[in-house]
């Protein structure tokens, strides 16, 4: 489904973002990106999600080279991808409700379709007694989970995850990660990018360790080494 073709990101000052990193993911598959702050990991995913262009190699999705889609084509492409972001990013003057639904009405959907498809997600992530609070209403786990719901409310083929728990309590976490391998065991590909050895040992899949741009370790086993 994904794959990095000998990529490489290297700014005008000469820093490497990323350096030569070959990477496949499968249709499905749960993979944790670990490494310390400046790895290369946020990088990957902006470059993943067309944001970053590659000095060097190739991105693609479904075997599109994801850097020569045409500009109008990118949020087609983009629509196929949900993304959760550490600050929630969350339309303050919205609705839990609000929030999810806005997420559809930019994807075209009918007013019939968000009427049914925003309370069953919301009632998916444990939300449906708060759907009519605002943001400022709302916890921090409570805030990322109203943000897992507008990623997820469109049915994506790709979730990823960039520090979905960075600013949450252990519990909270807790609840976020169940909630992302819930959404991965009905067949949602997810990318998490983490500091967070705890959520790694939890999900208990595939990771990946980057350091200094590069890919020094792959594991199948979710064992989080640096």
């Amino acid at each position: 489904m994904i794959y990095f073709d000998n990529v490489s990101k290297i700014y005008a000052d000469g820093s490497v973002a990323v350096g030569g990193v070959t990477l496949s993911v499968k249709l499905g598959e749960f993979v944790s990106i670990v490494g310390h702050s400046g790895a290369g990991k946020t990088t990957l995913m902006k470059l993943l999600l067309g944001e970053e262009r590659p000095t060097r190699g190739t991105v693609s999705l479904d075997s599109v080279d994801i850097h020569k889609i045409e500009k109008s084509d990118l949020p087609k492409l983009r629509r196929r991808i949900g993304v959760i972001f550490q600050d929630f990013r969350l339309l303050p003057h919205k609705t839990a409700y609000e929030n999810v639904a806005f997420a559809m009405e930019v994807s075209g959907k009918t007013d019939e379709e968000i009427s049914a498809d925003v309370p069953h997600v919301l009632e998916l992530v444990d939300l449906s007694k708060k759907m009519w609070n605002f943001p400022k209403q709302l916890s921090g786990g409570e805030l990322q989970r109203v943000a897992i719901a507008r990623a997820i409310v469109n049915y994506p083929d790709l979730i990823i995850a960039d520090e979905p728990t960075g600013n949450l309590d252990p519990i909270n976490t807790y609840e976020i990660v169940q909630i992302l391998k819930k959404v991965n065991d009905m067949g949602t590909t997810v990318i998490l990018t983490t500091h967070n050895r705890g959520v790694v040992e939890e999900i208990g899949k595939r990771v990946i360790t980057m350091d200094h741009g590069k890919i020094i370790r792959d594991d199948q086993s979710g064992n989080y080494k640096l």
